[in-house]
This record gives C-alpha cells, structure tokens and sequence, in this order.
C-alpha cells in the first residue's frame, strides 16, 4: 500500500484566512523578512482595473513588485494583497494611467491615493523636500549658526 504524501501547504491560503491572534500579521513579517522589504505602511488597499490592463503584453508591474505579491494568473495580473507593501513600484511601472490603484496609510493616519505615476512622484517629492528641511534645520537651527559656521 503506498505511503500517504504530506498535504501541500498553500501560503496564500494561510494569509487569506481570517485571523484573530495575531498569526497572520507575524506570518506577514516573516514573508516580507525572507524578501528583504519593509512595511513601511500600517495599511493599504491595492486594485487593478482589469479592462485598462495591459498585463498579457507587458507585465511590467509584475517585475516591478518587490515582494511578488503581483503574479500572472490565466488571463490577467493577480493580486496576493497580504505580500503587498503598498510601495507604488507597479503604479510607477505601469504604462497606462488609472490602471492600478494604490490606497495607503500612512503611520501619521494620512491617506494617500495613487493611480498615476505623476501622483506618486508629486507625493514622494514632498515627502523628501520635508524630510531634506528637517535635516537642514537640525544642523542649522538659526541663520546665525549658519553664518558663523561658515562666515569668511
């Protein structure tokens, strides 16, 4: 009589399923370990149009996607929403615009919508220029520490 095989484990199945210990969220963080990816987002909402797609001939925001939580089913680009990150790497990728749509929370509780990648650029460009000021206003409190650090 042949041995019975071990059942195969699905990995998708385990993060759909519904969860109220906490498993889900740390069987979330050793997926995006193995990957090397952080979660920068305390949540998100990721949906892709599917009569705007052009999935079948370039599937540039499968290759985009940093934690492969985009993969290619029969027909169509499928989502596994608990691998994404919320990064904006297939929106930017993506050569039709209002294709993909990203909604994110930030840490903060802002919101961020993206569907175009002039969206993500112009969000990502004020996140920076605050950060850049926030550091020039450490090192430089006042424009008197300035001039006397650098006065000639």
């Amino acid at each position: 009589m042949p041995e019975k095989s071990p059942p195969d484990i699905d990995i998708f199945g385990l993060l759909l399923e519904k969860d109220d210990k906490g498993t889900k969220k740390k069987q979330r963080e050793e997926l995006l370990a193995s990957s090397g990816v952080k979660d920068y987002f305390a949540e998100g909402r990721i949906s892709i149009n599917k009569r705007t797609c052009w999935g079948l001939e370039c599937k540039l925001c499968i290759k985009a996607c940093p934690t492969n939580a985009l993969y290619w089913k029969t027909g169509e680009v499928g989502i596994v929403p608990d691998l994404c990150v919320y990064c904006s790497a297939c929106v930017l990728s993506c050569m039709v615009d209002d294709c993909i749509k990203i909604e994110r929370k930030r840490e903060d509780g802002k919101t961020e919508y993206f569907s175009k990648r002039k969206d993500v650029v112009k969000t990502e460009d004020k996140i920076n220029a605050k950060k850049r000021l926030q550091r020039v206003t450490e090192i430089f409190p006042t424009a008197e520490v300035y001039l006397e650090k650098y006065k000639r």
